[in-house]
């Protein structure tokens, strides 16, 4: 195929070439990648629901420039990362635990951290950090914020999910500038395309993040009502008891939430950007919209462990399937799925969470700042399967 399914996640409109992939019947072999692609509803589904389309390869479970140390340990413990009974009963504990989470106190505090990220420290309330029930009712918006660097625009859509799952696992507010740059130089881990000097940070910072967990669950007893107490009480009840699993998979909830939900929010900002009077169908809409048009992951790997079928093609042990989320999504017979969500035993359980956060952050940022067309640019983030926006304003250094 001339269609480069690798790098049209980062340009401007890489939609036409889905269009065309999610139209094929059966797999594509891409020759100059060694690699089958997968683009229409039925094909990401069929290859997702066969067991032996693995989410890592057999004989490297971790990505060997991260293996043996603190980010290694975090990578091979992650729900995602994992089939099989390594994945069943964990991710049964989380499904649990994020469905038990009341969406409007998510959204409450998701709007009070945005609040507080816009307009600068000691301007806005922030959350308590432990219990999740209280206040739950309209929250004024912030209005009048400064017309905000694209540099910062760019990072609060970074801090604000991040920042809001860390409160609702209970950290205190003191905390959450230092998990935001924990958790920054911790996601390089998962890029091929990260330098050996960012590995060698994020395998720092993950031993950061797994000793605040640490800290957090020795010093004070964790609050019942706090998502924390949920995830425990469910590890307990389903009989997951690998300690450092569970430690792993509560950086895993707040790496999940970093770049997606950034993702989300940042290209919801590009569709407001490109057609202002968008603005008037409400966060929670338009989060939803782009969620299938323009989401922020736009594919995913699967390693074929043995030998099957999928369609008329036979995959032999070693292949490597690109699911092609985005095109999937669009695809008319993809029945409003957001396939960058996941499908089937990996659908991701916090869906219905990331969403509520990306409309709270856009509902907070539309009456401080009413985006315009020229307001912005903007690029993409360097990535092989993450569609992230960086803004900048017209004239500042991009």
């Amino acid at each position: 195929m001339s269609f480069d399914p690798i790098a049209a996640v980062t340009q401007n409109d890489p939609y036409p070439g889905y269009a065309a992939l999610a139209a094929r019947p059966e797999l594509v072999f891409d020759q100059a990648r060694k690699l089958w692609l997968a683009g229409s509803p039925a094909l990401v589904r069929a290859v997702m629901d066969n067991p032996a389309c693995r989410v890592r390869p057999v004989a490297e479970p971790v990505p060997a420039a991260i293996a043996g140390g603190s980010a290694g340990q975090v990578f091979g413990l992650l729900v995602r990362m994992n089939d099989g009974a390594r994945h069943a009963a964990p991710k049964l504990v989380l499904q649990r635990a994020l469905a038990a989470l009341p969406l409007e106190v998510a959204r409450w505090r998701a709007v009070l951290l945005a609040q507080a990220l816009l307009t600068g420290p000691g301007e806005a309330g922030v959350p308590p950090a432990a219990g999740l029930h209280g206040r739950t009712g309209a929250v004024p918006m912030a209005a009048g914020a400064a017309w905000l660097e694209g540099r910062r625009l760019s990072a609060w859509t970074f801090d604000v999910p991040l920042q809001t799952v860390a409160s609702l696992l209970g950290f205190a507010p003191s905390q959450l500038p230092a998990l935001s740059l924990w958790m920054r130089q911790f996601v390089a881990c998962l890029s091929p395309l990260s330098s050996p000097e960012q590995l060698a940070l994020a395998q720092h910072a993950a031993q950061c993040l797994l000793d605040s967990f640490s800290d957090l669950l020795r010093s004070a007893p964790v609050a019942a009502e706090s998502l924390l107490g949920a995830v425990l009480a469910e590890a307990e009840a389903a009989g997951w008891n690998n300690a450092q699993a569970i430690l792993a998979n509560l950086v895993g909830l707040l790496s999940q939430t970093y770049e997606a939900t950034a993702g989300l929010i940042g290209n919801a900002i590009v569709a407001l950007l490109q057609a202002p009077q968008r603005a008037s169908e409400g966060g929670l809409a338009l989060v939803r919209e782009v969620a299938l048009n323009d989401p922020p992951i736009q594919n995913t790997r699967r390693f074929v462990a043995e030998a099957t079928r999928i369609g008329s093609v036979e995959l032999r042990p070693g292949d490597v399937v690109l699911l092609v989320l985005a095109a999937a999504s669009r695809a008319s017979d993809a029945a409003n799925q957001a396939f960058g969500f996941g499908h089937g035993a990996h659908t991701c359980p916090g869906q219905a969470l990331a969403e509520t956060i990306a409309a709270a952050a856009i509902d907070v940022l539309l009456p401080a700042q009413a985006l315009q067309q020229g307001m912005y640019a903007w690029r993409y983030r360097p990535s092989h399967n993450a569609r992230i926006p960086e803004f900048f304003k017209p004239g500042e250094a991009a």
